[in-house]
Parts: C-alpha cells; sequence; structure tokens
C-alpha cells in the first residue's frame, strides 16, 4: 500500500491507498532495496500479463489468481504511432551492438550511429499514457523471468505484489526481467516532475527543461 513507512522496518504505518494499474510507482527494488526505482504499474495482483516482444503490445487478463479461470481481457489498444523527440546512439562490443547514449534532437536531425525511437500512445482500460520503443530493438526474451508452470512471456501477479514495466519499452529493466515488486516495496505514487535538466549523457546539465516540469501521467 502507499502511505507512511517505518524507516526501519519498512512497514506501512498510514496507509493512503494502492496502486491502480496505470500509476507511476516508486519503489525499492527487489533485488537491492537500497536503490529505488520508477515504473507503472501494468500488472496488478491476480492479472495474467503477456507480452508480445515483436509486436510489442501487452494483454492483461485479471482475476486469474487461486486457480480460478481468467477473467475477459482488459481493452489495451496502441496508437497515433510517430517519431519522438530522442534519439538512441549504439557502439559495438564484445561483437555486438550496445547503448551509448540518448540525445533529444528536434525531429529532422540525426547523430551518427543514432536510431530516433519511435513514440506511440498505449491505453490499459481508461489509463492512456505515451510509451517510446527503438525500431530495431529485440527484447532478449531469454532473459525474462520465468514463472513456475507458465510459458515464456507469461505472468500472473501473486497476491500483495506488482508487475511494473517501464515507459522506455526497449531500455527499461523491469518486471519481465526480475519479476514482481511486493508490496512492502512500494514508496508511493509519482505526481510530477519537480526538475528536469537538459543534459546529454556523460556531460554537465546545459539547461533546464521547462516543458517536462510538472504532472505526469
Amino acid at each position: 500500500a502507499y502511505g507512511i513507512k517505518d524507516p526501519i522496518y519498512q512497514k506501512t504505518l498510514i496507509e493512503t491507498g494502492h496502486p491502480k494499474r496505470g500509476d507511476i510507482v516508486v519503489f525499492k527494488y527487489p533485488e537491492d532495496p537500497r536503490l529505488d526505482y520508477i515504473k507503472r504499474a501494468v500488472g496488478l495482483p491476480g492479472d495474467k500479463v503477456t507480452y508480445d516482444p515483436v509486436a510489442k503490445q501487452v494483454t492483461i487478463q485479471p482475476g486469474c489468481s487461486s486457480g480460478q479461470a481468467c477473467g475477459n481481457a482488459l481493452p489495451v489498444t496502441y496508437s497515433n504511432v510517430e517519431p519522438s523527440d530522442f534519439v538512441q546512439t549504439f557502439s559495438r562490443s564484445n561483437g555486438g551492438e550496445a547503448s551509448s547514449g540518448f540525445w533529444q534532437l528536434p525531429k529532422g536531425e540525426t547523430k551518427a550511429d543514432g536510431i530516433r525511437l519511435t513514440e506511440r500512445q498505449e491505453t490499459l482500460g481508461d489509463i492512456t499514457h505515451r510509451i517510446l520503443m527503438v525500431p530495431i530493438a529485440q527484447d532478449q526474451v531469454g532473459m525474462y523471468y520465468h514463472q513456475s508452470g507458465l510459458p515464456l512471456a507469461t505472468w500472473i501477479v501473486p497476491p500483495g505484489q506488482y508487475f511494473m514495466m517501464g515507459d522506455n519499452r526497449d531500455n527499461s529493466a523491469d518486471s519481465r526481467y526480475w519479476g514482481f515488486v511486493p508490496e512492502a516495496n512500494l514508496v508511493g505514487k509519482a505526481t510530477a516532475i519537480w526538475m528536469s535538466f537538459e543534459k546529454q549523457e556523460g556531460e554537465w546539465p546545459t539547461g533546464v527543461r521547462l516543458s517536462r516540469i510538472g504532472g505526469i501521467h
């Protein structure tokens, strides 16, 4: 649950609500609770989440816990595909290609060894948000978290846990790779961006991105 927690034992002292599907959530990384992560809550307890790594689309069926038959699939739609403002650069490493940075460039401009990310809207039920994708990227499906008794790339969220995914879908270490987030790890719901700097990877900030400051969804 969201709320005020005991700083030592992380027990919730004052509860302020539970995550809803589509919330942007700050939580303690399950594999190293010293780290705070921020991702979107895609799967709630009892949801069956399936991810198609080729079409890059999510399917959600609620009510699958306790061995019961799943309910009808939640409406998930994708629309408004267009080039984004972000370019990702790559460098060769160990016989393959590795990401070497992200750059915000006006549409029409290019960068050596760079690929412009694609942006589209994802609607989960009644929640709509933007996601980013690398057009040529393929998920390392073999590294997905494999839940016992289920096919790869399919998960059923256990009671008291959540399935989190990043909006930068092809550059996100999330529940697809390391599993679920226990309720005890939740820090709170992110509601606003307090500060955003004009900054490229490995460089000092050059300004403030006023357009990024404010509410998030």
